[in-house]
Formats: C-alpha cells, sequence, structure tokens
C-alpha cells in the first residue's frame, strides 16, 4: 500500500492495485475538526485524485477511533476578525467543493460523530456507508450560523426539503438506525465495519469501466433537478463520450468472449 500525506492531516493511501484511493482524515486531537490547514490539504489531495486517471473510486475515512469529523474548527474561528472568516471563507468552501467536484464514484466510511461541516464531508459524496455507532447532524444553527459546506443543498437532495428544513432547523443529532431510516446514509453496517465495508463497495464498483464510471456519475450530477427531457439530454451527451470509447470496445468483446474485461480506461 502506497500512502502521500498532505499537509499534517490527511493521508491518501493507495491499497492494492492503486484503482481504490482512500483519502483519510487524520487529526486525532481534534477529532478531525476542520481547520483553515486541513481544509487546504483536503482541497489539495482532492485535485490530486482528480487529475490522477488510474483511480476509480475514491472512500473518505477517519483515523479517528470515535469520530468521522466533528465539523469547523470552532477554537479557531473564536480568534477570528470577520476580515479573517471572510478570508478563510473560500478556502474552507474549497474543501466541500474538492470531495463535491472529484469525477470519479465516492464513498464516506462514517463512524461516530459527523456533525456540521463534517457531515458535509459525507453528504459531498455519492454513497454514505454508517456503522452503528454513527451520530450524524447539522447543527450549525444552534451556533449562529448555517450549515455553509454545501448542507442545505445536498440534505434535500437526499431526503426532501420539509425533511430537511426538519433537521437543518432544529439541529438535532440523528443515530445511525433513524440515519438509515431517513435516507441520511445509504448503508448501515456492525460496529467498526465502516472502513472495511466502504472499501469493499468500493473495490466492486472499480471493477467497471472507469470510462463509464466517470460518464455515468457526470450525467447523475449534471441531471439531477433538471426536467427529465433536458436530463436525457445530459444523458445523451454522457453517451457519446463512452459510445466510441476503448473501453466499450473491450467490454462488448470481453462478454462475448466470456472474459474479464481488462479497461483501458480510454
Amino acid at each position: 500500500m502506497s500512502e502521500e500525506l498532505f499537509g499534517e492531516f490527511v493521508r491518501v493511501r493507495r491499497p492494492g492495485d492503486g484503482h481504490v484511493a482512500e483519502l483519510a482524515l487524520d487529526r486525532p486531537r481534534a477529532m478531525n475538526a476542520v481547520s483553515t490547514g486541513m481544509a487546504r490539504s483536503i482541497a489539495e489531495a482532492c485535485a490530486a485524485l482528480s487529475a490522477d486517471r488510474g483511480v476509480r473510486v475514491v472512500v473518505l475515512t477517519s483515523t479517528h477511533e470515535r469520530a468521522f469529523c466533528v465539523g469547523a474548527d470552532l477554537k479557531e474561528r473564536n480568534s477570528f476578525s470577520d476580515a479573517d472568516l471572510m478570508r478563510q471563507r473560500p478556502v474552507a468552501r474549497g474543501a466541500y467543493t474538492g470531495v463535491l467536484e472529484l469525477p470519479v464514484p465516492t464513498v464516506a466510511a462514517v463512524h461516530g460523530f459527523a456533525l456540521g461541516g463534517g457531515f458535509e464531508l459525507a453528504l459531498s459524496c455519492d454513497l454514505i456507508v454508517a456503522d452503528r455507532t454513527a451520530v450524524v447532524g447539522l447543527p450549525e444553527v444552534s451556533v449562529g450560523v448555517l450549515p455553509g459546506g454545501g448542507g442545505t443543498q445536498l440534505l434535500p437532495r437526499r431526503v426532501g426539503a420539509a425533511r430537511a428544513a426538519e433537521l437543518i432547523f432544529t439541529a438535532r443529532r440523528v443515530e445511525a438506525v433513524e440515519a438509515r431510516e431517513l435516507g441520511l446514509v445509504d448503508e448501515l453496517v456492525d460496529a467498526g465495519r465502516d472502513r472495511e465495508e466502504a472499501l469493499e463497495l468500493a473495490g466492486r464498483i472499480a471493477a467497471n469501466s472507469p470510462v463509464g464510471l466517470r460518464a455515468a456519475k457526470r450525467a447523475l450530477r449534471l441531471g439531477h433537478g433538471l426536467d427529465l427531457r433536458a436530463g436525457l439530454e445530459v444523458e445523451d451527451a454522457a453517451w457519446r463520450t463512452v459510445a466510441f470509447s476503448g473501453d466499450r470496445a473491450e467490454g462488448v468483446a470481453a462478454f462475448n468472449e466470456k472474459r474479464k474485461a481488462e479497461w483501458p480506461g480510454e
């Protein structure tokens, strides 16, 4: 397994053939609270992963035993002037946007606390695997702000406008079983199994065509919220990017020859 460090608190691991990359949040003394430096490192790691054509799936994990991420570093922000806060804003947004705009499928592995910006990092992923210790929520209004890492837009896309409003307005924390029932997470696994299960899911995804995966994600993201006719045009544009690719030719040949595909990735 290879590992690359981005700043002090973000690690990118590439087990096996490197098609699955693990982006690990590693600031244990602060339960992965996102400081300015950590936000910058997340964005830098995402930029590197986006540029790597060998990566087919990214799994977002935590090295802390009791938390995925508790959100913004409020101790750091307590010392900020208004000008400091404004200067930090694009850096903070860059972390969430970096995860959200990864061009490959993304899976969050959540255990313990995933609150505020921590839950927004998970929401920025395509799929969320949570273990039974998970506690999720967007409590920002309880400290005088609002979910500013995409929460007001991503949560209603998952659970609907009214449910998202209730969760955001009350700032309540949701434990794992209810979170699965409400659709806040996609898979619920035994305690301590979130990372392993997320990596296993990522491996199943990564076995498929990298060209097809990127195009499918693009169609899903760009088509969401459009009317059906416009959405089908988005899908058709994505189809045209794969229809004449080497992956398409290899996939059809492998199917007919009853063998495992060897994806060229182009």
